[in-house]
């Protein structure tokens, strides 16, 4: 399997400079090739290819001699990149590529090759940068396995893995260089363990799980659990405020202005970590405890819309949540299991199927007309979300064959084992 593990890296004051150029140089040649890519077809209708590009690439650095002191393989993977964003687009998995601005904060560029890891001092080798200090907080791959898969070189009594020796064996991937608004370097270093995904498990009643986000709690489990949302956001409001002020209060271009940006960069930072690290906590959790779990659907992007409670829908994460079900599921051979975003999973009733069609947005509670059940409105949902995934997926024990999310219609949807299908009428999904 591809993994990415990423440790953060602490560059001199030099290096910091090189890194940075490598970030304008990237911006730049991407900005260049997309402009020319589209020129040459709404003008000519010819398709560039990455070789024509490339070759591109070779003239403007006789425009711009200060692009020769970059990394050569780091330029042209730009251009791959930016081939890579057209083929998506095309394929209907991805948006059309757009011009790169320095204002967007993501800062980043790749090293396909030619990179070494100092496993005994904790440094990295990139190109044209020289050796960086390197946090290994945990070991990317296993040390028997570096012993008896890859090649190492010993220098000064210092064990180095160096991607070249091992190019052949196509283990050592790309290693991504980025820097957060916050001003931290870190580099992922992409991996094939060469560990086949594991086959999904199978999963019955017993050991699904069915669960319902919201605000006002973060999710709530079927099995009865309730995990409370930590609002990291909300919590940090005062102090977020009181540092913007101090941004707004000074002189724009002046030193303090960017030590006070700086600051409030840093607190941003601090609460995306919290919210990954409970996130990751959460995930692994559910993912380890059931074999499938069940989720719903959302419209995250129309939610946002909403000016009552797009801050409060952006600090809870949702679209992040299950990004993270989904590939640790893929992980450990576990399923994911989608019902669609229009299925009544609140205002049917989980006893007697009883359809409550007047259930307001501020009902937490409601009482069933049909069994008279009192249902809270969160554990209900996470019941039904379980029942109407395990209802339209067919396997062994439960479900029908053909039906999924909700479709009564037989012929309208077919579910195969981690794949996606969409229909007229909606789209289910299964990942695992």
């Amino acid at each position: 399997m591809l993994r990415g593990y990423r440790y953060r890296i602490y560059p001199n004051r030099e290096q910091c400079s090189l890194i940075e150029q490598h970030f304008g140089a990237v911006r730049f040649v991407y900005n260049r090739s997309l402009f020319l890519k589209n020129t040459m077809y709404s003008k000519f209708k010819i398709n560039i290819s990455e070789m024509d590009l490339n070759r591109n690439l070779t003239l403007i650095k006789e425009h711009y001699p200060w692009m020769k002191d970059l990394n050569s393989q780091s330029l042209q993977q730009v251009n791959r990149n930016l081939l890579n964003g057209f083929k998506n687009f095309f394929e209907g998995t991805g948006n059309y590529p757009v011009k790169k601005s320095r204002k967007d904060n993501k800062f980043s560029f790749q090293v396909p090759q030619n990179y070494q890891i100092n496993l005994t001092s904790s440094q990295i080798y990139l190109p044209k940068i020289g050796w960086v200090n390197i946090v290994l907080h945990r070991d990317f791959l296993d040390d028997e396995f570096i012993q008896n898969e890859l090649v190492t070189k010993e220098v000064n009594g210092e064990m180095i893995l160096d991607q070249k020796l091992n190019k052949e064996f196509s283990i050592l991937k790309t290693v991504t260089v980025s820097r957060t608004s916050a001003g931290r370097y870190h580099v992922s270093i992409l991996i094939d363990d060469r560990v086949p995904e594991p086959n999904p498990v199978k999963f019955d009643q017993n050991s699904t799980i069915g669960v319902d986000v919201g605000i006002n709690r973060f999710a709530t489990i079927s099995n009865g659990e309730e995990i409370e949302n930590p609002r990291y956001l909300q919590n940090s409001l005062k102090k977020l405020k009181k540092l913007q002020k101090r941004v707004s209060s000074k002189q724009k271009g002046s030193r303090n202005r960017r030590k006070a940006i700086q600051k409030l960069a840093k607190q941003h930072q601090l609460i995306a970590n919290q919210r990954h690290d409970f996130q990751h906590k959460v995930t692994t959790r559910l993912i380890s405890e059931n074999q499938a779990v069940a989720t719903e659907t959302l419209n995250i992007k129309g939610m946002m819309k909403n000016h009552c409670r797009a801050q409060a829908t952006s600090d809870v994460a949702w679209y992040s949540f299950f990004q993270k079900l989904e590939y640790k599921a893929r992980w450990y051979g576990k399923t994911v299991l989608k019902i669609g975003q229009w299925e009544p999973s609140s205002k049917t009733c989980s006893v007697c199927d009883y359809y409550y069609k007047d259930l307001k947005d501020d009902e937490r509670t409601w009482t069933c007309s049909g069994c008279g059940t009192i249902h809270d409105r969160d554990h209900n949902a996470s019941h039904n979300i379980k029942r109407f995934a395990l209802r339209n997926y067919d396997n062994d024990t439960v479900g029908t064959t053909g039906r999924a999310c909700g479709h009564a219609d037989v012929g309208q949807v077919e579910i195969l084992l981690g794949t996606t299908r969409k229909t007229e009428a909606g789209s289910c999904s299964v990942f695992s």
